[in-house]
C-alpha cells in the first residue's frame, strides 16, 4: 500500500484553520448578486479557479447519501465510507460503491458542468486558464469535457490495490461478476456476503490482491500531491467561482475564504446561503444549471 497517498506533507497552515463567521456579520452587506458587476470581473481575469461540490453533481439527479433520506439500505455514507468499514465487510461497503458506480452510468453532465467545460476551452484558447478543484467523485466535469480538474476526492472509476498500491481507473460494468445485479439500495435487501476472493482483485502482473475504491474515505487524509497543485491554483488566481458547494467539509471549505482574504472576487452559486456566504463578494442564489451557465458565457470583449 502506498502510504504517501494518506500522509500530508507539510502544507499551508490556513489549509486547517477553522472557518467562523465575521465578528461584524451581522452588519456586513450581503454579497451583490450584480451579474452585470460580475461579469466585468470575469471578462478580465486570466486564471479563474473554479470549485465545485455535490449540489452540482445533485443536478443531474446523483445521490447525495446526506441529510434525511440520505441512506444506502439503513447505513449512511459515513458509516461506510470508512476504511474500518471495508475492512470489517469488504463485500458490503463493495456493494455500496458497486452501486453509486452503476447508477453514475445513467447520469450525464447538467448544464452547469457544460458551462465550465465550455468556458474552460473558450477562454484556453485566448492564454487564460480555467482550473476545476472538484470534491465529487462521479467524473461529470471530465465527461463533461473539463481537463484541467483536480478531484480531491478521488474517483469512483478508479481502482486502488491494497496489496501492490497499484491505482487504474476502471468503468467495467459490472466491475467484478459476483457484483453483477447486486447493490439494491432497499432497506429490506439483505448483504450479498460476497466471499473476498471473489470481490475486484488486482489485474497486475503476479499479483490479486484486493482491490479498494480510490476515493478519500472518512478518517483519511487528502492526496498530498493534489493538495500541492490546488493550493498553487488558489494562490494565483485572480477570480474565484464555488458552485454547489456547502462550505462545511474541510479543508476544501477554507479554500474559497482565503482566496477572498487575499482580496481577489469570490462568487457563489448555489441554492442556500454556506457559513461562508458572507466573506464573498457575490453569491446567486439558484440551481446552478440556471445561474452559472449566463454568468460564465463568452463576453462581448472576448475576441475568440
Amino acid at each position: 500500500m502506498i502510504l504517501r497517498r494518506f500522509t500530508c506533507r507539510a502544507l499551508k497552515p490556513h489549509l486547517y484553520v477553522p472557518l467562523k463567521q465575521p465578528r461584524d456579520s451581522q452588519t456586513m452587506a450581503r454579497p451583490s448578486s450584480d451579474l452585470a458587476a460580475f461579469r466585468e470581473i470575469f471578462a478580465k481575469a486570466q486564471n479563474i479557479a473554479i470549485l465545485t461540490g455535490a449540489g452540482v453533481s445533485a443536478e443531474s439527479g446523483v445521490p447525495t447519501f446526506r441529510g434525511a433520506g440520505g441512506y444506502w439500505r439503513k447505513w449512511q455514507a459515513q458509516e461506510l465510507a470508512t476504511p474500518e468499514a471495508f475492512s470489517r465487510n469488504p463485500s458490503r461497503v463493495w456493494e455500496f460503491y458497486h452501486y453509486r458506480r452503476e447508477v453514475m452510468l445513467t447520469k450525464n453532465p447538467n448544464p452547469a458542468h457544460l458551462a465550465i467545460a465550455g468556458c474552460e476551452e473558450r477562454l484556453g484558447k485566448q492564454g487564460r486558464r480555467v482550473t476545476v478543484i472538484t470534491q465529487n467523485i462521479d467524473e461529470l466535469h471530465r465527461r463533461a469535457g473539463s481537463k484541467n480538474i483536480l478531484e480531491l476526492h478521488g474517483s469512483l472509476f478508479k481502482t486502488r490495490c491494497l496489496s501492490c498500491g497499484h491505482e487504474a481507473a476502471n468503468y467495467k460494468s459490472p466491475i467484478c461478476a459476483a457484483l453483477q445485479d447486486k447493490g439494491a439500495p432497499d432497506p429490506d435487501t439483505h448483504d450479498a456476503r460476497i466471499p473476498v476472493q471473489e470481490l475486484p482483485r488486482c489485474e497486475q502482473t503476479g499479483c490479486q490482491g484486493l482491490l479498494r475504491p480510490a476515493v478519500v474515505w472518512f478518517g483519511e487524509t487528502l492526496d498530498s500531491d493534489v493538495l500541492t497543485q490546488a493550493e498553487a491554483v488558489l494562490d494565483s488566481c485572480d477570480l474565484c467561482l464555488v458552485v454547489g458547494t456547502s462550505s462545511v467539509v474541510y479543508p476544501a471549505a477554507m479554500f474559497a475564504p482565503q482566496v477572498a482574504a487575499r482580496g481577489v472576487a469570490v462568487a457563489e452559486f448555489n441554492m442556500e446561503d454556506t457559513p461562508a456566504t458572507m466573506r464573498f463578494k457575490f453569491h446567486f442564489h439558484g440551481p446552478c444549471g440556471e445561474t452559472l451557465p449566463p454568468a460564465i458565457c463568452r463576453h462581448e470583449s472576448e475576441k475568440i
